[in-house]
């Protein structure tokens, strides 16, 4: 199970985060969101392509590079106080649980398409929810 501590991860974000700060790369501090998102595609598309070649060694690149565009995105709305990492990571975390309540909350289920029919559901649930 990948419970282990992420020592890289808290480097990887203190890279971005020099290389976005007043030292840092004039290139990284002037990223938007908006600016990020043509990187964006074309390192999502080369990962799907990466996986799609099963070239597990490119996918781990990519990876990489579609990690930092991510963190790239989250620290900017950080930085203008709209969100926080952490706050990306508990709403995923809080969603996922959420839409499986056949493996949370005991929900029982015959087949895939029960599970698909549950989880178009909720998710409509949470959108009603959202415009109220």
């Amino acid at each position: 199970m990948m419970t282990d501590n992420y020592p890289n991860l808290q480097q990887l974000l203190e890279t971005i985060c020099t290389l976005r700060g007043e030292n840092g790369c004039p290139w990284d501090k002037k990223q938007t969101p908006a600016s990020l998102v043509k990187y964006l595609k074309a390192e999502t598309t080369e990962l799907i392509e990466a996986i799609l070649n099963n070239d597990t060694a490119n996918t781990c690149e990519e990876l990489g590079d579609v990690f930092y565009i991510l963190i790239m995105i989250t620290l900017h709305n950080q930085e203008l106080q709209n969100f926080r990492l952490a706050d990306v990571f508990s709403e995923i975390n809080e969603k996922l649980i959420r839409r499986h309540p056949h493996v949370f909350a005991g929900t029982s289920y015959n087949d895939e398409s029960d599970l698909e029919r549950q989880w178009k559901q909720i998710k409509s649930e949470e959108k009603q929810k959202k415009t109220i």
